[in-house]
């Protein structure tokens, strides 16, 4: 970015608060809009243009007196007397004002200019708390911060009183977080639509004994200040039915009907005008109350409709090990594609021009399997509703739509049964049906009598219960398919869709993840973008991560060094005072800070820490006093949800806190081990986390996460990685350096015979410290039976099937090189310089420039004010 692209970003450069800017082209007599300048505006017109002709003030007064009427305005509440959640909320729809005003003028701008949009489906948004990263985006964070002074509030405990929107779970979540912040910072048109979730997926709390206890998450409590209902915007949505051919077209009747409403947020770029959209939908029944039921006293069945609609958006993944889960899970992905179809499409013929041009003005990105249903909805749409025929229907289809690959877990790859689509679904099982036998008459042609083949390649799984494979049908109805990481890509053509890479080699391709610098550094960890932006002389790299490495010229200057040290100290202070007040423990602040926080799974091998931790426990307990001295001391903080229905993860994350309850409560160890399990793990409480880690722990079995962007957030925070060969971590060492991170453990392309190894007795694992820490597991020296016997039983040979124990004694030598290295505090800090210094590649604005020039086929289109001209189409 060269220069300040806006006022309020000019403004910062300047030490000083302009004049808000004219949203209308200015004139020799003052501020007019096109139709005015051309005298052919009526009356009415003009004064409304009149009335609007320039952007909110920024200055300090008039923050105030903005935020002070929506007190009284808005939330009916006495200006003398409001608290701060009430200053929360007023400050909030202050700021929403303005991003409404960008907003409403970004689209009109995009609509005129006509431009080609993106369309990111994703069944996760994880947004994080957005009011600090609006201000910090929008350039105002200074002048809201005195506003609110003057009013007698510290903004920082204002933003506290967000609560973080449960509109996701992890990594794919947050990744379409840092998307829509760069498709706006890039100013590329771009709109991401998802569902409103009534309730996040759960809040995580501990129980007494240490057990995950899932409670509701309902973070509308207090309303969400972000949003504009748009009950305007609404579309029906479909299921159960029958399908009848009219002799012209196929009709789908009979069905149950609910209606999706619109729900949007804008999603400001940095230092730009362009605001983007993020559209989610709510589902509401089409018939809000049988008064008829009402009226004979059957007061249930006048609700029963509204109940099973709400349903749909009620909970972020409901538990899915049942039918009924099954089903609703089905319910919620078509009903947000459904919706959101039929808003592209409505938006599309806006212009007069025929739906064979949709691949024009439109491309749709599938974030994982979840959306691929979308493929089918399309399809229904443009046949059955539009009339086009099959031919012109299915190539529109494929050029518009493009699938994201997230993992090669089987589980993660969608399947649901031909039963329940039928019955659910049943236009899409047929028109699935028929793209499968096209599909599978092209794939006979060229290679005549291979049944494996086709079986291999059919959307459809043969069996006892016949079944609709996801993925599969997201490859045959996408124009590009991507992986998420170098490994991960080449896992997906060569492990997951083989012969499908066989056949078109050039629909695959490599889309390495990225997060963005504004959320994980700007405004996650000022302390250390200070530093940064006083030795670069500019603070451009957060629009342009590749400035950073001008830092490494600096590496050996003391003071930078200091300075990092500085930054990186008062980041563990901070995160020292929530272990304070969360578990009433003082933790020492110069002891190394080792995380690992992440949703809660076998193959992430969180049991593989806290073994490790085990070990490091019986280790100091046998140290003499002359050896503890020399001894490193550890924070271990280790956090992330475990799935409601996912025993095992739940096993660990009991583990975790009965080693926790035996190593902070033993005298003998005092400061040189503590350990944490960190509660509800969210995207708040990972911007207090991460800028405080020393080392971060990627430790996946090689080749089973597919990229990780924790471990990219965690190195740009200036932290140091140990991990395997997996995922990003891959791609990460290829730009930082082997120095500058701790590998260990098997490679992706050893861990099968590894495990037959394991289980055929091909190796025997041998290690004293991994016996004696699973003898104390086995004896309940940190938990009961019921955690100790499953845990002790998949760690045995025949079980292991994540190789926890076969990387054990690798995973310890990099663990006593990562002690061994940081006691030599000067040469630690150099490695997290040059490490902070080379991630240019993992902002994720890399990521989405490639996505739109090798995907999406799309350009930029930075808006401007007085550059719309809002005439009448």
């Amino acid at each position: 970015m060269q220069g300040k692209r806006t006022a309020s970003f000019q403004d910062l450069a300047s030490g000083k608060v302009s004049a808000p800017e004219a949203r209308y082209q200015s004139t020799a007599t003052g501020h007019t809009t096109p139709q005015e300048a051309s005298g052919d505006g009526s009356e009415k017109e003009k004064m409304l243009y009149n009335l609007m002709t320039q952007y909110l003030a920024r200055d300090v007064p008039s923050i105030q007196r903005q935020i002070v009427n929506h007190v009284e305005y808005t939330l009916a509440r006495t200006r003398y007397n409001f608290d701060y959640l009430h200053a929360y909320q007023a400050t909030a729809i202050s700021v929403r004002d303005r991003l409404i005003e960008s907003w409403n003028d970004t689209q009109q701008f995009f609509t005129e200019k006509d431009v080609k949009r993106v369309y990111y489906l994703s069944m996760e948004f994880l947004m994080g708390r957005y009011l600090n990263n609006a201000l910090l985006n929008m350039g105002v964070s200074n002048q809201f911060q005195g506003a609110l002074r003057g009013l007698g509030f510290d903004i920082d405990e204002v933003c506290d009183h967000e609560r973080d929107p449960g509109l996701g779970n992890g990594g794919l979540g947050r990744l379409a977080a840092c998307f829509m912040d760069s498709l706006a910072t890039l100013n590329y048109p771009a709109w991401g639509y998802g569902i409103r979730y009534k309730y996040g997926m759960f809040e995580q709390r501990i129980s007494k004994d240490g057990y995950q206890i899932e409670i509701p998450d309902y973070w509308l409590t207090y309303g969400n200040p972000w949003e504009i209902e748009r009950l305007d915007v609404s579309y029906p949505v479909k299921f159960y039915g029958e399908v009848r051919h009219n002799g012209d077209r196929y009709e789908w009747t009979g069905c149950d009907v609910v209606r999706a409403v619109a729900y949007d947020s804008p999603i400001p770029g940095y230092d730009t005008y362009n605001t983007l959209n993020l559209r989610l939908w709510a589902a509401v029944p089409a018939t809000e109350f049988d008064l008829d039921s009402f009226s004979r006293g059957d007061y249930y069945a006048a609700v029963a409709q509204k109940e099973a609609a709400e349903k749909i958006s009620s909970v972020l993944y409901p538990n899915d090990n049942t039918e009924v889960g099954k089903e609703l899970r089905l319910k919620q992905q078509h009903f947000f594609v459904s919706a959101t179809l039929q808003d592209v499409i409505r938006r599309f013929k806006k212009k007069n021009r025929p739906l064979t041009e949709l691949h024009t003005k439109v491309a749709i990105q599938l974030n994982d399997t979840h959306p691929t249903i979308g493929i089918a909805e399309l399809m229904r749409l443009l046949m059955d509703t539009e009339g086009m025929g099959w031919s012109a229907a299915w190539s529109t289809t494929t050029k518009v739509f493009s699938y994201t690959n997230h993992t090669v877990l089987p589980e993660a790859l969608e399947k649901w049964s031909v039963s329940l689509m039928e019955r659910l679904l049943p236009r899409h099982m047929q028109i699935i049906y028929e793209i499968n036998r096209r599909h599978l008459e092209s794939i006979a042609q060229k290679f005549p009598g291979d049944g494996d083949k086709l079986t291999r390649m059919s959307i459809i799984e043969e069996g006892y219960t016949k079944m609709v494979r996801m993925a599969v049908l997201a490859v045959v109805g996408s124009h590009k398919v991507n992986g998420v990481a170098a490994i991960h890509s080449g896992l997906v053509k060569s492990r997951l869709f083989p012969d499908f890479n066989k056949e078109d080699p050039n629909k695959f391709l490599n889309m390495t993840n990225g997060v963005t610098p504004r959320r994980w550094m700007q405004n996650a960890n000022p302390a250390l973008s200070e530093v940064i932006s006083r030795w670069l002389e500019t603070d451009e790299w957060v629009t342009n991560y590749d400035l950073c490495r001008g830092l490494e010229q600096f590496v050996e200057n003391a003071d930078m060094q200091r300075e990092f040290r500085e930054a990186k100290l008062a980041n563990k202070k901070r995160l020292a005072e929530r272990i304070k007040k969360e578990f009433g423990v003082d933790v020492d602040c110069n002891a190394m800070f080792d995380i690992q926080v992440k949703r809660i799974h076998e193959y992430k091998r969180q049991l593989l820490n806290i073994i490790s931790i085990i070990c490091r426990y019986n280790a100091i307990k046998r140290m003499s006093p002359e050896e503890k001295k020399n001894a490193v001391p550890r924070v271990c903080v280790i956090g992330g949800k475990a799935a409601a229905g996912y025993i095992t993860a739940k096993h660990i994350i009991r583990l975790i806190n009965g080693v926790s309850k035996v190593v902070n409560n033993d005298p003998d160890v005092g400061d040189l081990l503590k350990v944490f399990f960190m509660t509800n793990y969210n995207v708040t409480l990972a911007e207090v986390i991460i800028p405080a880690n020393d080392i971060s722990q990627h430790i996946s079995t090689a080749g089973m996460e597919a990229s990780g962007t924790s471990n990219m957030k965690f190195v740009m925070n200036g932290g140091l990685i140990i991990g395997t060969m997996d995922g990003a971590n891959i791609e990460i060492r290829e730009e930082i350096g082997d120095d500058n991170m701790f590998i260990f453990g098997l490679l992706e392309e050893e861990v099968d015979k590894a495990r037959n190894d394991l289980k055929y007795g091909g190796y025997q694992v041998n290690d004293s410290r991994l016996q004696e820490a699973i003898k104390q597991i086995e004896q309940n020296k940190y938990s009961g039976s019921d955690v100790s016997e499953p845990l002790v039983k998949n760690l045995q040979s025949y079980h292991d099937y994540y190789l926890v124990t076969r990387d054990f004694a690798s995973y310890m030598d990099a663990q006593a090189k990562v002690d061994k290295e940081y006691k030599d505090h000067t040469a630690w800090v150099k490695k997290t310089i040059t490490s902070v210094a080379r991630m240019g590649k993992f902002s994720s604005d890399r990521t989405i420039r490639e996505y739109a020039e090798q995907i999406w086929d799309l350009e930029q289109a930075p808006f401007v004010p007085s550059s719309v001209a809002y005439k009448k189409p």
